[in-house]
């Protein structure tokens, strides 16, 4: 009988499925073999084996594969089993967290996930009400890879670059999450926690609905006249600080004290000529808030960026209620004019 792979040299979190394609087409093992290791039946492991060989065309579940069919055995040189150890991911908590803030955005009415063979990077695409097309928010590689090999996405369109869109179950898992997020939020509100702006865990942080953000949800919603609550102009606007936010988060100041770059607390952005990248990402974020200051830049870094809704901001900022929505239309306002002071209308190519 071939030798079994090395338990350790496969992540953890991957999926039965790709454990048994592994072993059947790297380590040689019969399906016969497989399925009395498992105690099953042949052909449920044939299922879940053809299952994974029908999804080579699929260029994120091709390049998992065989990083992972390259994975390092002990006889192999150690700066081979370092550099091939970067072509996936062990850390399932990095997955899980990556999951929450991608997953999230992918859920919103429109939004797809591109990626192309020759990119490090795969990035969520939004189509906005004005149009436009925004870039919501960036992956890495590897975590993308992580994602389809668990379902939690699959292709929509093939090309040069490959779209994906998120399926049931990766819908399921975001549920689960944010579920499972509010109820530690919960708790920890009841044992009277207190909660600071820039926590790496930010449990204060109330998530909208699984399909759209407070801002799209009411650019969607008209008045007694039929008019929408919101402009398709100010939701772009929102999208725009949000794809900056998101970008900023990719940097290594993660947790990054937002509010105080509106009370002057933090140091003032950098140039930048590129304008590309988390850190010009971060300044932009900053100059934004900047020129709304407190009060507006507090309501659109909540509803905007921590995509909390209306209401839970007015209570959190002790305001009337009802009052939370002239707020943030005066902030939008203004933050569509910083950007067309700023790019004349048009932010500079992120990524």
């Amino acid at each position: 009988m071939a030798n079994l792979r090395p338990v350790q040299t496969l992540p953890a979190w991957l999926p039965d499925a790709v454990r048994l394609y592994l072993d059947h087409t790297e380590e040689g093992l019969s399906l016969r073999e497989l399925a009395r290791r498992e105690g099953c039946h042949a052909s449920t492991v044939m299922r879940q084996v053809r299952r994974y060989e029908n999804r080579r065309d699929d260029p994120l579940i091709d390049a998992a594969l065989a990083a992972l069919a390259r994975a390092p055995n002990d006889e192999e040189d150690p700066m081979t089993i370092a550099t091939r150890s970067q072509d996936f991911i062990h850390d399932e908590a990095r997955i899980a967290a990556e999951a929450r803030r991608v997953l999230r955005r992918m859920a919103e009415s429109g939004a797809v996930l591109g990626f192309a063979a020759d990119m490090e990077k795969a990035a969520v695409l939004r189509t906005l009400p004005d149009g436009q097309t925004a870039k919501t928010a960036v992956v890495d590689r590897a975590v993308a890879q992580a994602f389809a090999l668990k379902n939690w996405i699959a292709p929509r369109k093939a090309g040069r670059i490959t779209t994906y869109e998120i399926t049931s179950a990766g819908r399921a898992y975001l549920r689960q999450a944010i579920e499972e997020e509010d109820g530690r939020r919960r708790g920890m509100s009841e044992a009277g926690a207190n909660f600071s702006w820039g926590e790496e865990e930010d449990t204060r942080r109330l998530r909208y609905g699984l399909g759209e953000s407070p801002v799209a949800a009411m650019g969607r919603r008209r008045d007694k006249d039929g008019k929408p609550l919101l402009e398709p102009e100010l939701v772009a606007a929102a999208e725009r600080l949000r794809e900056d936010f998101e970008l900023a988060q990719m940097g290594p100041r993660v947790t990054q004290n937002w509010d105080r770059f509106m009370d002057g607390g933090a140091p003032g952005p950098k140039a930048d000529p590129a304008g590309r990248g988390p850190g010009a990402a971060r300044d932009r974020v900053a100059l934004a808030l900047r020129e709304l200051g407190p009060g507006l830049g507090d309501m659109v870094l909540r509803c905007c960026c921590y995509l909390e809704g209306v209401e839970a901001t007015e209570k959190a900022l002790n305001w009337p209620a009802r009052s939370g929505k002239v707020v943030l239309r005066i902030a939008l306002a203004r933050l569509r004019a910083h950007y067309q002071r700023a790019y004349g209308g048009k932010g500079p190519l992120i990524g």
